[in-house]
Protein backbone atom coordinates (compact mmCIF):
# COMPACT_ATOMS: atom_id res chain seq x y z
CA UNK A 1 0.00 0.00 0.00
CA UNK A 2 1.29 3.29 -1.11
CA UNK A 3 2.58 5.33 1.98
CA UNK A 4 1.33 8.98 2.86
CA UNK A 5 4.75 10.25 1.94
CA UNK A 6 4.20 8.90 -1.84
CA UNK A 7 1.38 11.35 -2.31
CA UNK A 8 3.83 14.06 -1.35
CA UNK A 9 6.35 12.86 -4.25
CA UNK A 10 7.31 15.72 -6.52
CA UNK A 11 5.51 18.03 -4.72
CA UNK A 12 6.80 21.89 -4.21
CA UNK A 13 7.87 23.86 -0.96
CA UNK A 14 7.45 27.20 -0.72
CA UNK A 15 9.03 29.01 2.31
CA UNK A 16 6.83 31.33 3.56
CA UNK A 17 8.91 32.65 6.43
CA UNK A 18 10.71 36.03 5.86
CA UNK A 19 14.41 35.91 6.61
CA UNK A 20 15.47 36.63 10.41
CA UNK A 21 18.35 39.44 10.47
CA UNK A 22 19.72 42.54 12.18
CA UNK A 23 17.94 45.41 11.43
CA UNK A 24 15.39 43.79 9.17
CA UNK A 25 11.79 45.49 9.50
CA UNK A 26 9.50 45.68 12.22
CA UNK A 27 6.91 47.37 14.50
CA UNK A 28 8.56 49.72 16.45
CA UNK A 29 6.42 48.70 19.15
CA UNK A 30 8.48 45.38 19.56
CA UNK A 31 12.19 44.49 20.44
CA UNK A 32 14.72 44.78 17.87
CA UNK A 33 15.84 41.20 16.34
CA UNK A 34 20.08 40.81 16.87
CA UNK A 35 22.08 37.64 15.89
CA UNK A 36 25.53 38.15 17.58
CA UNK A 37 28.76 35.66 16.95
CA UNK A 38 29.21 35.41 20.61
CA UNK A 39 32.45 32.28 20.06
CA UNK A 40 34.15 32.66 16.71
CA UNK A 41 36.40 29.61 15.18
CA UNK A 42 39.59 29.83 17.14
CA UNK A 43 38.66 30.97 19.92
CA UNK A 44 38.98 28.05 22.06
CA UNK A 45 40.32 25.01 20.44
CA UNK A 46 40.32 21.73 21.67
CA UNK A 47 43.20 19.78 21.87
CA UNK A 48 42.84 17.78 18.57
CA UNK A 49 42.46 21.22 16.54
CA UNK A 50 38.56 21.44 16.58
CA UNK A 51 37.23 24.63 16.92
CA UNK A 52 32.85 25.97 17.52
CA UNK A 53 31.34 29.10 16.77
CA UNK A 54 28.08 29.97 18.31
CA UNK A 55 25.60 32.80 18.44
CA UNK A 56 23.38 34.84 21.21
CA UNK A 57 19.84 35.71 19.50
CA UNK A 58 17.50 38.63 21.22
CA UNK A 59 14.55 39.18 19.36
CA UNK A 60 10.76 39.52 20.29
CA UNK A 61 8.16 37.42 20.34
CA UNK A 62 6.60 39.35 17.09
CA UNK A 63 9.31 40.25 15.17
CA UNK A 64 9.95 38.84 11.80
CA UNK A 65 7.39 36.33 10.75
CA UNK A 66 5.36 34.98 14.04
CA UNK A 67 2.06 33.90 14.97
CA UNK A 68 0.23 36.48 17.87
CA UNK A 69 -0.68 34.07 20.86
CA UNK A 70 -4.65 34.83 21.89
CA UNK A 71 -3.04 36.19 25.17
CA UNK A 72 -1.34 39.26 22.65
CA UNK A 73 -4.25 41.28 22.66
CA UNK A 74 -7.06 42.16 25.24
CA UNK A 75 -9.75 44.74 25.56
CA UNK A 76 -10.69 46.77 28.68
CA UNK A 77 -8.00 44.05 30.53
CA UNK A 78 -10.40 41.00 29.17
CA UNK A 79 -8.80 38.66 26.48
CA UNK A 80 -10.49 35.61 24.79
CA UNK A 81 -13.39 33.80 26.59
CA UNK A 82 -13.33 36.48 29.19
CA UNK A 83 -10.27 35.80 31.03
CA UNK A 84 -9.19 38.62 32.85
CA UNK A 85 -5.77 39.42 31.94
CA UNK A 86 -4.36 40.19 35.50
CA UNK A 87 -5.44 36.62 36.56
CA UNK A 88 -3.00 35.03 34.15
CA UNK A 89 -0.07 37.11 33.82
CA UNK A 90 2.78 37.57 35.06
CA UNK A 91 5.99 38.48 35.30
CA UNK A 92 7.06 34.61 33.52
CA UNK A 93 4.54 35.50 30.61
CA UNK A 94 0.85 33.73 30.40
CA UNK A 95 -0.32 30.54 32.50
CA UNK A 96 -3.09 30.40 29.77
CA UNK A 97 -3.95 31.59 25.87
CA UNK A 98 0.32 31.81 25.62
CA UNK A 99 1.67 31.12 22.32
CA UNK A 100 2.71 27.59 23.78
CA UNK A 101 -1.36 26.57 24.10
CA UNK A 102 -1.00 27.01 20.04
CA UNK A 103 -1.59 23.42 18.71
CA UNK A 104 1.02 23.21 15.38
CA UNK A 105 -1.36 23.53 12.19
CA UNK A 106 -1.23 21.11 9.17
CA UNK A 107 -3.72 21.60 6.80
CA UNK A 108 -5.67 23.20 3.92
CA UNK A 109 -4.74 26.68 3.35
CA UNK A 110 -7.39 28.90 1.08
CA UNK A 111 -4.95 32.24 -0.49
CA UNK A 112 -7.20 35.48 -1.39
CA UNK A 113 -5.18 37.23 -3.64
CA UNK A 114 -7.02 40.65 -3.35
CA UNK A 115 -4.02 42.10 -4.85
CA UNK A 116 -5.02 39.92 -8.38
CA UNK A 117 -8.51 40.99 -7.96
CA UNK A 118 -7.52 44.37 -8.54
CA UNK A 119 -4.81 43.44 -11.03
CA UNK A 120 -1.98 44.28 -9.27
CA UNK A 121 0.97 42.54 -7.63
CA UNK A 122 1.42 44.79 -4.74
CA UNK A 123 -1.79 46.79 -3.44
CA UNK A 124 -1.14 50.54 -2.62
CA UNK A 125 0.07 51.65 1.11
CA UNK A 126 -3.08 52.65 2.96
CA UNK A 127 -5.74 50.21 1.41
CA UNK A 128 -8.81 48.62 3.15
CA UNK A 129 -9.26 45.09 2.26
CA UNK A 130 -13.02 45.32 2.18
CA UNK A 131 -15.62 42.42 2.57
CA UNK A 132 -16.57 43.11 -1.21
CA UNK A 133 -12.58 42.40 -1.81
CA UNK A 134 -12.27 38.98 0.20
CA UNK A 135 -16.01 38.02 -1.52
CA UNK A 136 -14.11 38.52 -5.38
CA UNK A 137 -10.71 36.44 -4.10
CA UNK A 138 -13.08 33.83 -3.07
CA UNK A 139 -15.37 33.31 -5.94
CA UNK A 140 -15.14 29.67 -6.85
CA UNK A 141 -13.66 28.91 -3.51
CA UNK A 142 -15.57 26.82 -0.63
CA UNK A 143 -14.36 27.47 3.04
CA UNK A 144 -14.57 24.79 6.58
CA UNK A 145 -14.06 25.46 9.69
CA UNK A 146 -10.39 25.29 11.46
CA UNK A 147 -8.83 25.72 8.20
CA UNK A 148 -6.29 28.61 7.21
CA UNK A 149 -7.30 31.69 5.91
CA UNK A 150 -4.32 33.95 4.08
CA UNK A 151 -4.60 37.36 2.16
CA UNK A 152 -2.10 38.10 -0.42
CA UNK A 153 -1.80 42.06 -0.92
CA UNK A 154 2.00 41.47 -2.49
CA UNK A 155 3.09 43.51 0.20
CA UNK A 156 5.94 41.21 0.66
CA UNK A 157 7.49 42.43 -2.16
CA UNK A 158 8.91 45.71 -0.35
CA UNK A 159 10.48 43.55 2.59
CA UNK A 160 14.14 45.35 1.83
CA UNK A 161 12.99 48.37 1.65
CA UNK A 162 11.93 49.37 5.75
CA UNK A 163 10.52 52.30 4.93
CA UNK A 164 7.55 51.59 2.71
CA UNK A 165 7.22 47.54 4.20
CA UNK A 166 6.71 49.18 7.93
CA UNK A 167 3.88 51.66 6.69
CA UNK A 168 4.76 54.12 9.52
CA UNK A 169 4.13 56.98 7.23
CA UNK A 170 2.44 55.65 4.14
CA UNK A 171 0.46 53.25 5.83
CA UNK A 172 -0.13 49.78 4.71
CA UNK A 173 -2.99 47.43 2.89
CA UNK A 174 -5.13 45.19 4.87
CA UNK A 175 -8.35 44.01 6.48
CA UNK A 176 -10.45 46.84 8.12
CA UNK A 177 -12.68 45.71 11.07
CA UNK A 178 -15.85 44.65 8.56
CA UNK A 179 -13.26 42.38 6.41
CA UNK A 180 -12.13 40.91 9.93
CA UNK A 181 -15.68 40.17 10.74
CA UNK A 182 -16.32 38.38 7.29
CA UNK A 183 -13.17 35.82 7.86
CA UNK A 184 -14.50 35.19 11.71
CA UNK A 185 -18.08 33.87 9.97
CA UNK A 186 -15.59 31.43 7.95
CA UNK A 187 -14.66 29.96 11.59
CA UNK A 188 -10.84 29.71 10.63
CA UNK A 189 -7.78 28.16 12.81
CA UNK A 190 -6.00 30.82 11.91
CA UNK A 191 -5.65 33.72 9.39
CA UNK A 192 -2.17 35.54 8.12
CA UNK A 193 -1.03 38.14 6.03
CA UNK A 194 2.20 39.86 4.70
CA UNK A 195 2.03 42.96 6.67
CA UNK A 196 3.84 43.70 10.08
CA UNK A 197 0.39 43.98 11.73
CA UNK A 198 -3.01 42.08 10.28
CA UNK A 199 -4.48 45.14 9.66
CA UNK A 200 -5.54 48.10 7.31
CA UNK A 201 -2.88 50.62 8.53
CA UNK A 202 -4.15 54.65 7.45
CA UNK A 203 -1.31 56.78 6.25
CA UNK A 204 0.24 58.55 9.34
CA UNK A 205 -1.45 56.09 11.63
CA UNK A 206 0.83 53.67 12.82
CA UNK A 207 -0.52 51.44 15.08
CA UNK A 208 -2.46 53.81 16.78
CA UNK A 209 -5.60 51.58 16.66
CA UNK A 210 -5.81 47.70 15.82
CA UNK A 211 -9.30 46.69 15.70
CA UNK A 212 -8.36 43.42 13.74
CA UNK A 213 -7.05 42.16 16.13
CA UNK A 214 -9.46 42.61 18.72
CA UNK A 215 -12.23 40.94 16.65
CA UNK A 216 -10.21 38.05 15.85
CA UNK A 217 -7.74 37.54 18.89
CA UNK A 218 -10.38 38.94 21.75
CA UNK A 219 -13.69 38.04 20.64
CA UNK A 220 -12.98 35.36 18.23
CA UNK A 221 -10.13 33.19 19.78
CA UNK A 222 -8.55 33.21 16.04
CA UNK A 223 -4.40 33.13 15.75
CA UNK A 224 -3.17 35.81 13.13
CA UNK A 225 0.52 34.96 11.36
CA UNK A 226 1.96 38.45 10.16
CA UNK A 227 4.61 38.97 8.24
CA UNK A 228 4.31 36.25 5.94
CA UNK A 229 6.42 36.04 2.45
CA UNK A 230 3.60 35.12 0.10
CA UNK A 231 4.60 36.53 -3.28
CA UNK A 232 6.42 33.62 -4.02
CA UNK A 233 3.20 31.75 -3.48
CA UNK A 234 1.01 34.58 -5.13
CA UNK A 235 3.28 34.49 -8.10
CA UNK A 236 2.19 30.32 -9.11
CA UNK A 237 -1.65 31.88 -9.11
CA UNK A 238 -2.16 28.60 -6.47
CA UNK A 239 -5.63 29.70 -4.91
CA UNK A 240 -4.68 26.45 -1.99
CA UNK A 241 -2.47 23.96 -0.42
CA UNK A 242 -1.20 21.99 2.31
CA UNK A 243 -0.04 24.72 5.15
CA UNK A 244 2.61 24.00 7.92
CA UNK A 245 2.56 26.02 10.69
CA UNK A 246 4.44 25.45 13.83
CA UNK A 247 6.04 28.48 16.15
CA UNK A 248 8.43 28.20 18.51
CA UNK A 249 6.83 26.97 22.40
CA UNK A 250 8.05 29.52 24.25
CA UNK A 251 6.08 28.94 27.75
CA UNK A 252 4.01 32.06 28.42
CA UNK A 253 4.90 33.71 25.34
CA UNK A 254 2.22 36.44 23.35
CA UNK A 255 3.82 35.16 19.89
CA UNK A 256 6.95 33.20 18.94
CA UNK A 257 8.53 33.27 15.14
CA UNK A 258 7.30 30.98 12.92
CA UNK A 259 8.80 29.27 9.17
CA UNK A 260 5.45 28.26 7.71
CA UNK A 261 5.73 25.82 4.57
CA UNK A 262 3.27 25.56 1.53
CA UNK A 263 3.16 22.67 -0.10
CA UNK A 264 1.90 22.82 -3.67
Amino acid sequence: MPGPWEALSGARVIDLAQPMRTGMPQSPNHPPFRMLLERRHGDLIREDGGSAANEIIITGGHVGTHVDALAHVSQDGVLYGGVASETVQSHQGFSALGIDAFSPYLGRAVLLDVAAVHGVATLPAGYEITPGDLDRAADGLDFAPDQAILIGTGWSRHWSNPMIFTGQAAGAPGPGEAAARWLAERRPRLVGGETIAFEHIAAGRGHAALPVHRVLLVEEGINIVETMRLHEVLDTTAREFLLVVNPLPVVGATGAPVRPLAVL
